[in-house]
């Protein structure tokens, strides 16, 4: 078990890290996509494989990796998905053609599917409910803000001054210090009240969920309503609902469904579905038009998300404070506002655009709305759930951001390149063209972030939050086990 007072915050610090890095991993290849496929020779139709690789394997297989935390150990768990993904860094790294930089970064989503619900959980059951692990999630929630930004400026920074691969080789000394860390500032703590393993649930549910991530990141190339993407839905829905049949007759479920009779619970992986839509294709969107209209190289486009991953880490310390005297609710909704506002601003980028007048002040509003929304999200999220369920409801929230991003990267990337095209054939010059499509993208963005606004409104319960049972230490130590 993790000791009280220093030791305890030293562990958040090596979890905090090591999030850092698996959110990292997920922006800082794109900036490095035109390197990668001139030194790799790349075909452009497979390119974006290797962010899909990446979030096809981390979407499908966080749910099993988070009940398998909690029935085989959650440290445990986090070592070897940190070996993995360490390991897999190091492929990455050394690619030397398609097929195995691919097959790198699919293993890297097979060691963050195992890391980041068993990090989260272990989070959860080392803080007690309240204040102090508010405090505990304001940190994390800092973390995941600052890592999504600094994800593009660190890819263009490494990218420029040395090369694609440093993106890769970065995780490699975390990942060793890490490995070193934890045994020493860990406990292992598991649910010794699981008597089995539901395997059939376990293969529906990861083959579903990994069908819809494909299905998501193809339909752009297939076409929505083509033949094969139809197909591909129709076999996520067959295997999902096939997971919740069995989930209802299983002597030992991997999933219980009891836990959405928590409302809270529900409308946080609601909430965090959206964050994802919007947060991973605005950065997207973005990155591309500060490129492609108004030509900034990879270290300046970096760069310019310094005014995003400097002042996200300020605001989430006052959300982590905000949400322990007015509530969750009122800084949820307070920080989907934010990020609806920031995307309807961005809507007026123009061809002749300039940082301070079309881009900064954009971004100090969706860092304060990223900021309020992470540490809320993460609050609520595990709101009231029993220890033995923290896997669960950690692979549950970062399943919904997951698979939200990658709905929102096809669909928006869909809208801007059908608005690009129409404005090239009514004789629009590319720069102009481009950013029409990127208008539009944003329009979409803010639409679905108001979304979030309202689901806000509407299914997190001050009740259910006040509610919550207090963390007691008794149920750690029937839980926990001495490593």
């Amino acid at each position: 078990m993790v000791a009280s007072g220093k030791h305890k915050w030293m562990a958040l610090a090596l979890l905090s890290v090591v999030q850092f890095m698996l959110v990292l991993d997920i922006a800082i290849v794109n900036v490095a996509l035109p390197s990668i496929k001139v030194d790799l020779g790349f075909s452009q139709e497979n390119l974006q494989w290797v962010i899909s690789a990446y979030a096809l394997v981390f979407g499908g297989f966080l749910l099993l990796g988070g009940r398998a935390a909690d029935i085989l150990g959650r440290r445990r768990m986090f070592i070897g998905g940190l070996v993995v993904f360490t390991s897999a860094s190091l492929l990455a790294a050394l690619a030397w053609n398609e097929p195995s930089l691919i097959g790198a970064r699919a293993i890297q989503g097979l060691g963050a599917a195992i890391i980041a619900p068993a990090a989260l959980s272990i989070l959860m059951t080392t803080f007690a409910e309240g204040k102090e692990r508010n405090i505990a999630l304001g940190v994390w929630g800092a973390v995941g803000g600052f890592g999504a930004a600094a994800g593009v400026l660190l890819g263009g920074v490494f990218t420029d001054l040395l090369s694609w691969e440093w993106i890769f080789f970065l995780n490699i000394p975390v990942g060793i210090t890490a490995l070193a860390l934890a045994p020493v500032l860990l406990g292992e703590s598991r649910d010794l009240t699981a008597r089995g393993f539901d395997a059939l649930g376990a293969v529906l549910v990861t083959g579903g969920l990994s069908a819809a991530v494909f299905g998501i990141t193809q339909a752009n190339d297939w076409g929505w309503t083509s033949g094969r993407t139809i197909g591909i839905f129709a076999a996520t829905v067959a295997l999902l609902a096939g997971f919740v049949v069995r989930e209802t007759r299983a002597a030992h479920p991997l999933m219980s469904f009891s836990i959405f009779r928590i409302k809270t619970v529900a409308g946080a992986n609601i909430a965090g579905f959206i964050l994802g839509t919007a947060l991973f294709s605005m950065f997207l969107m973005l990155t591309l038009y500060m490129q492609q209209v108004l030509g900034y190289s990879p270290l300046k486009t970096g760069v310019s998300y310094i005014a995003v991953a400097g002042t996200s880490i300020i605001w989430a310390m006052v959300a982590q404070q905000l949400v322990t005297r007015v509530g969750v609710k009122p800084v949820l909704v307070t920080g989907m506002s934010l990020l609806t506002i920031g995307l309807l601003y961005f809507t007026q980028v123009s061809v002749g655009g300039s940082y301070l007048g079309d881009l900064l002040p954009g971004f100090l509003v969706i860092a304060m709305g990223m900021a309020f929304s992470f540490v809320s999200i993460s609050i609520a999220a595990l709101a009231g759930v029993q220890a033995k369920d923290a896997g669960l409801a950690s692979g549950l929230i970062n399943t919904s951001q997951q698979i939200g991003g990658a709905l929102g990267i096809a669909v928006l990337s869909s809208v801007a390149v059908a608005h690009t095209t129409d404005a090239t054939k009514a004789g629009d010059a590319v720069p102009q063209a481009l950013t029409s499509g990127f208008q539009a993208a944003f329009w979409v963005g803010a639409g679905v972030a108001a979304i979030g606004v309202l689901a806000s409104l509407v299914l997190i319960r001050k009740e259910e939050l006040a509610a919550a049972p207090a963390y007691e230490p008794e149920v750690e130590a029937v839980l926990a086990e001495a490593a």
